[in-house]
């Protein structure tokens, strides 16, 4: 503006000279206003040469401004895991990130299930906001621990592109049908009870025939669970020859033959391993074959009714008048553990001895744990793998947390193969179950089993607590 009123005080100023050097009337009016138009025209360009500096001046400034925010989402993506290779979530700001839990919640096997997915939902409310946004995991699905009802949730889950990981499954063989889906559409699944060495390695370096990118456990490897069992027979119990049954099931039968093959390695004669089918009720035929060789011990880790049949039916064929009856994780239940028949076996699982262990990442031990399960559901869990789902959601909370960043928009971008390559680091993770390390292989969990006698069918937190071995490899 100053510009325009040193032009306009110039030209005025020609005029009076002009006009005092003896011009007429008429030529001073007519120099006058030739002045003024000149003014005018003067002020004209320099109005335009002023906008067109304020309008490169804005334009520096919006592009200085885009930069900054550039820059600063460069900042914030620097800071968080992922290359974005296999996509990235986005979470516009007010919604929710979304998990789900994938557990066995109906049938035979909801004893399992069941403490599981309240184990995923006390972790989501323990654990709280990731960068401002809430988490939710949504309706439980069910995997109805059968390859179907594993591969007609991932389906439904794989569908929605927001979600970003699943704890589950329950049984090892939803997962085989399970975790190819999850891994192909770039999300995680983290089982807190699969337990087959199909579904990870067979801890020499090799990958299970059904492991997957992307899958991982923090319940043992079966391999260690059958180690263990072969140890307390062949060491402990002092018997040399035994016999397995199986049911079909990637679990079952990966542990039945983990058992069998721990056991020849300690010198131990494997009579036998047989097995039935998940529906049968007439056991005798299967029981009349194992008798044939005469075994010390038998080892059946399958699920219920099946497990209810052997259990009755073994003391009345002849030859296994006297033989040691021995269970696994799979009818470590109260359900099983309720009936007469049960009585006397020894169970191989998980070392539940939590005590006073604290997840890292809520700073929730396993007693506050226990006692908010009870509070809100009337009683204790009826399974063992309560720790390891909580742990398992706890770990993905963690590594959603860093593979995401909030953008200039408010909105919460999570990179997938961030959320992989967080999980893939744990090492030294402090959980309710223990020390959590996970291997190239998605193996996470503590490894340590332990061995019961059960004593009474009426006091069945006795028995769970009368460990007669401990097992924990080196």
């Amino acid at each position: 503006m100053k510009k325009f009123l040193t032009i306009l005080a110039m030209f005025a100023s020609l005029a009076l000279i002009a006009a005092a050097c003896g011009s007429t009337l008429d030529e001073a009016a007519e120099t006058a206003t030739d002045a003024a138009g000149d003014a005018a025209d003067a002020v004209d360009e320099a109005m335009e040469d002023d906008e067109a500096m304020e309008d490169d001046e804005a334009m520096e400034d919006d592009e200085a401004m885009e930069d900054d925010e550039a820059m600063e989402d460069g900042d914030a993506m620097a800071e968080h895991l992922g290359d974005g290779s296999l996509g990235t979530v986005i979470v516009e700001d007010g919604a929710e990130v979304q998990i789900r839990s994938l557990n066995a919640i109906s049938g035979d096997v909801a004893f399992l299930g069941l403490p599981n997915q309240r184990g995923v939902e006390q972790a989501v409310v323990d654990y709280g906001d990731i960068k401002g946004f809430s988490v939710t995991s949504g309706e439980g699905l069910d995997d109805l621990c059968s390859a179907d009802g594993g591969q007609a949730a991932a389906q439904q889950i794989v569908a929605d592109e927001q979600i970003v990981g699943i704890i589950g499954t329950s049984c090892s063989g939803a997962a085989t049908a399970a975790a190819p889906l999850i891994s192909d559409a770039g999300m995680v699944m983290i089982s807190g009870s699969n337990t087959s060495p199909a579904l990870t390695s067979d801890q020499q370096g090799n990958a299970g025939p059904d492991w997957r990118v992307g899958y991982y456990r923090t319940a043992h490897n079966d391999l260690f669970q059958g180690a263990a069992m072969a140890e307390f027979v062949f060491n402990e119990l002092g018997l040399t020859s035994a016999a397995a049954i199986h049911d079909g099931d990637p679990y079952t039968n990966g542990l039945a033959d983990a058992f069998a093959n721990a056991f020849s390695e300690l010198g131990g004669e494997v009579t036998s391993v047989t097995g039935v089918a998940k529906e049968d009720t007439d056991m005798v035929p299967v029981l009349t074959e194992v008798a044939a060789g005469s075994p010390q011990a038998l080892f059946f880790p399958i699920f219920q009714p099946a497990g209810d049949f052997v259990a009755d039916q073994a003391g009345g064929v002849a030859g296994l008048e006297d033989t040691v009856l021995l269970a696994a994780d799979g009818l470590l239940n109260d359900g099983f553990m309720g009936l007469e028949q049960s009585v006397g076996i020894h169970f191989s699982g998980p070392d539940t001895r939590f005590g006073t262990n604290t997840n890292q990442s809520t700073g929730v031990s396993a007693e506050d744990f226990l006692a908010t399960y009870e509070a809100n559901n009337g009683s204790a869990p009826e399974a063992p793998f309560w720790g390891h789902s909580y742990d398992a959601t706890a770990l993905l909370l963690d590594a959603i947390d860093a593979a995401s960043w909030v953008d200039g928009d408010g909105n919460l971008n999570i990179d997938r193969q961030g959320v992989r390559d967080h999980l893939n680091s744990v090492r030294g993770y402090e959980g309710l179950i223990g020390t959590i390390n996970c291997d190239d292989f998605g193996d996470c969990g503590s490894q340590k089993i332990t061995i019961i006698e059960h004593l009474d069918a009426a006091d069945i937190p006795a028995s769970q607590a009368n460990v007669v071995f401990e097992y924990a490899p080196q």
